[in-house]
């Protein structure tokens, strides 16, 4: 018989977690009885009673299982870790908010028996604040035409992955890995196949993202799979150089003429400065955030610490 793996992170979602563990087994029950199957939650140190919640779930199910890090590794460490732990054939990754719909999952397995290794859920509609989702499209396309790696567009990482392919995950050894953009790398040599849905409304609880933690998702993104910030800065500045040196020498050929007439001669180098001096500001911040992103990696930290897990009994043994 063979084995699917549900992957929840899930973080303060006290409200959500008992009706997303008895949404996920009912849909197993009904539409998938043939499989068995593994519900794995990976807690991002929840302060909520979302662990309460989670310790009742795995003390009444052996089939439900979880992860307690120490504290709160982040929007991907955490998920990349909890797929890196799942048993099965495949593995389902979804949020627990129920924005990923439930009904996606027996359709993701019909195509991967098919011989699709990878299904990737794209949201074709929201129904998320507009402007939320106009800003999240032209982040999508920005990255997707800056990227030497084809990126996809509106996808989360909700989806099915093969064993194979979390296989790959495993041997990566990245210590800030980018799930999508890995996806998107990789995804064609797994025969990977793209499925619309609609996105739902968060079902309770507010959002964890705020402006840090989406500056984070797209710096992650333009630092770990795009050049043109790096190139940019580099031909600005050849260019910005030239525009100076150009500049200097209109006022050395004035001042040693001594043109008198020419006393609104500040206003363009002031204008100049600060245009000149602002770039330089903008890029050497980008700049440092390439160096932040290397520095990430050579300090090379675990991906997560737990504290504990649940049901994970016979692994061990």
């Amino acid at each position: 018989m063979k084995k699917i793996s549900i992957l929840i992170p899930c973080y303060n979602e006290v409200e959500n977690v008992d009706l997303m563990a008895m949404a996920v087994t009912n849909v197993m029950a009904e539409a998938l009885p043939e499989y068995d199957y593994e519900l794995l939650f990976i807690d991002n140190c929840s302060t909520d009673g979302t662990r309460d919640k989670l310790e009742k779930l795995c003390g009444d199910n052996k089939r439900i299982k979880a992860i307690f890090n120490v504290t709160n590794f982040g929007q991907f460490n955490s998920p990349f870790h909890g797929l890196c732990q799942t048993t099965g054939d495949c593995t389902i990754s979804m949020c627990c908010d129920f924005q990923d719909p439930i009904e996606m999952i027996p359709v993701f397995v019909h195509e991967w028996e098919k011989g699709h290794k990878i299904v990737s859920g794209i949201k074709s509609s929201s129904r998320e604040n507009a402007f939320i989702y106009f800003l999240r499209t032209c982040y999508y396309k920005l990255i997707k035409n800056m990227s030497d790696v084809k990126m996809i567009e509106h996808f989360t990482g909700f989806g099915l992955y093969d064993k194979t392919f979390i296989a790959i995950l495993k041997e990566l050894d990245d210590p800030i890995p980018f799930l999508r953009g890995i996806v998107a790398e990789y995804g064609s040599g797994f025969q990977m196949i793209e499925i619309d849905y609609e996105q739902a409304k968060r079902r309770a609880g507010k959002t964890h993202n705020n402006f840090f933690s989406l500056y984070d998702a797209a710096m992650l993104s333009i630092t770990s799979y795009t050049k043109v910030g790096l190139r940019l800065a580099t031909m600005l500045g050849f260019f910005s150089s030239g525009i100076s040196m150009l500049i200097a020498l209109i006022y050395l050929v004035l001042k040693l003429c001594n043109w008198d007439s020419f006393q609104a001669g500040n206003v363009p180098m002031i204008l100049g400065i600060y245009i000149l001096g602002s770039l330089q500001l903008f890029f050497i911040g980008l700049i440092g955030e390439y160096v932040l992103n290397i520095n990430t990696r050579v300090i090379h930290r675990p991906l997560v610490v737990e504290e504990k897990r649940l049901n994970f009994e016979d692994e061990e043994e």
